[in-house]
């Protein structure tokens, strides 16, 4: 299925063609959908051609859940091919189940398992490289393609890179937006040095042009994997897209501490529920005061059972979980907190993207996480920045919370002007457009030299 662009002439300038390969893309309401979506947003803006290869609409309907509303800010001149994409995984009709797979799903799982690594050493996504080669090289005949930008996870996007390289020479970036082989919540290595995960990976970053990285310590640990193509890997931060506008915040005597992002397993929401009771036994503030998680309840379209198990014993603790919100709603969710509350699991090299728009409100923010967190490094310099000193311990959190509760009830708004400036420096663009003013340089020189 594709989508038609709109046409839009430049005659006077040679327009680039990016081919983008992104599995999570509009109307797809993941996480990792917002770097995506503002990425090809960029090289149109650019000047660019962007071709998108995804899946098609109904994968999202399905499984993950859509947000029409940020699909509808996609660039009417992007054209969006969706690869026909088959999966077990998202198959949630039981009529179409196989009689093995309904009786024996013990003995299914792991034969699908072998057919879906097959073609491409990756669970649940491998099966989609033939079709999404194809996809592209249909794509580079009718358009010839200068380059290749895939995002993951997963990590089959990288694929049509590999194969435009192989067959037309074309040079492709890869963008990690987490690791293949390395777990960024332990630190541990995933795969072992000789097996297909660690060929394909070696193989994709030796032919790449660069490889991008969310943040330094991911970055520094791939360098030092490979160390000889470490000049071609590049820090590319998530950035926010726009600034919050500030809101009234709370209404009466107590603060609203708000939380925006996905509720994973990942999420130690237990320690902040019982650092909350701390804090509000001790103080007045507190004590009126209430806490707001909104977003989804997993990256899936399955709720997390450990959050919604929990959702019982929020309402003891003026604790309210108030549902997901689709991106043009956000601004509206900020100008309700006083001070927002950045929830992380524990690793070295997580960062989160929510922590640039959570920076860009210029509210106060308690870091209800390890501190050796990646995140730790984006705020260390934030003007209102309130980190736990120790992620196990309750009345840490409290101690953070009941500071944050003090700054929030006295800054004034040249305060949080200040924070936000500060922020400034997060912008989704800083991060974004000198990589591509990069790459279109390279392209350019490349088309000269033919």
């Amino acid at each position: 299925m594709s989508e038609s662009p709109q046409v839009v002439d430049h005659p006077e300038v040679a327009r680039p063609h990016l081919l983008y390969v992104a599995w999570g893309y509009p109307p797809c309401r993941g996480s990792g959908v917002y770097r995506a979506w503002a990425t090809a947003n960029a090289f149109v803006a650019a000047g660019w051609d962007v071709t998108v290869l995804t899946v098609p609409r109904e994968v999202f309907t399905m499984s993950t859940g859509v947000d029409e509303s940020l699909e509808r800010t996609v660039d009417p001149a992007i054209e969006i091919v969706r690869v026909p994409f088959d999966s077990a995984a998202f198959e949630n009709d039981l009529h179409r189940w196989s009689w093995l797979r309904a009786t024996v799903p013990e003995l299914w799982n792991v034969m699908n398992a072998r057919r879906e690594k097959k073609s491409f050493p990756e669970s649940t996504y491998g099966s989609w490289r033939p079709a999404l080669e194809k996809a592209a090289l249909d794509v580079h005949q009718r358009h010839p393609v200068d380059l290749v930008l895939g995002t993951a996870n997963p990590h089959v996007d990288f694929t049509p890179g590999l194969r435009l390289y192989k067959d037309h020479g074309i040079p492709y970036v890869m963008d990690y937006r987490d690791a293949w082989q390395l777990d960024v919540f332990s630190g541990a290595r995933v795969s072992a040095a000789n097996s297909d995960v660690a060929r394909w990976e070696k193989e994709l970053i030796d032919h790449a042009h660069a490889v991008w990285f969310v943040n330094e310590p991911i970055l520094r640990w791939h360098a030092d994997l490979y160390p000889e193509a470490a000049d071609r890997f590049h820090v590319v931060a998530n950035g926010y897209d726009s600034a919050p506008e500030p809101g009234a915040g709370a209404e009466g005597p107590g603060l609203v501490f708000g939380y925006l992002g996905t509720l994973s397993a990942a999420v130690p929401v237990d320690r902040l529920v019982e650092g909350w009771r701390i804090a509000r036994a001790r103080s007045d503030v507190l004590a009126a005061s209430r806490i707001e998680l909104w977003g989804h309840l997993n990256h899936v379209g399955t709720p997390n059972e450990v959050i919604a198990r929990q959702l019982e014993h929020f309402a003891a603790n003026n604790i309210a979980y108030c549902g997901p919100v689709p991106k043009h709603e956000v601004g509206r969710v900020y100008a309700r907190f006083d001070a927002l509350l950045l929830v992380l699991g524990t690793g070295r090299y997580v960062t989160s993207g929510k922590v640039f728009e959570y920076a860009a409100t210029g509210l106060p923010i308690v870091s209800v996480h390890d501190p050796r967190n990646a995140a730790s490094d984006v705020l260390q310099e934030a003007p209102s920045w309130f980190p736990v000193s120790d992620i196990e311990s309750p009345e840490a959190i409290a101690d953070a919370l009941a500071a944050a509760a003090e700054a929030a009830q006295r800054q004034t708004p040249s305060e949080r002007e200040a924070a936000r400036a500060w922020a400034a420096q997060f912008q989704r663009a800083k991060q974004l457009d000198p990589q591509i003013d990069a790459l279109r340089t390279y392209v350019d020189n490349r088309s000269t030299a033919r």
